[in-house]
């Protein structure tokens, strides 16, 4: 296939995807139910209703503690690529196992960092 033609596809498709996009939503307008109001614009939650607003605030470490998790659950994903170039290479691996370990010690200085900050500590107020 040439350029030109995959261009053309790909913007046949996009013109079909907009197409189709559009004409949902004019049907949804002309058959959809507009009842707004009552019960329906309260908030709700798991079946309960609920005994605070939409818009509570959460606490800080909620979202750090998350973020640390993420940011190390992550990181670990890319060990892998490691491991499996360690299993494929025949010969001196030393060099694939010291970057392994420079990449885990970078890692434990974030996580000393995040604890000596407290961002691990629950019960800081």
């Amino acid at each position: 296939m040439e350029i030109g033609q995959i261009g053309l596809i790909s913007l046949v498709a996009l013109f079909n995807g907009l197409i189709l996009l559009g004409l949902s939503a004019v049907i949804q307008n002309f058959f959809g139910i507009h009842n707004p109001g009552g019960r329906k614009t309260e908030v709700y939650e798991c079946g309960m209703e609920s005994e605070m607003g939409a818009q509570v605030q959460f606490d800080i470490k909620y979202y750090l503690f998350a973020i640390i998790f993420i940011i190390f659950d992550v990181e670990f994903v890319f060990l892998m690529p490691w491991a499996n170039l360690f299993n494929m290479t025949q010969g001196n691996r030393t060099f694939i196992i010291i970057e392994a370990f420079i990449f885990v010690g970078i890692l434990m200085l974030g996580l000393v960092y995040a604890w000596k900050k407290g961002a691990l500590n629950w019960n800081q107020d």
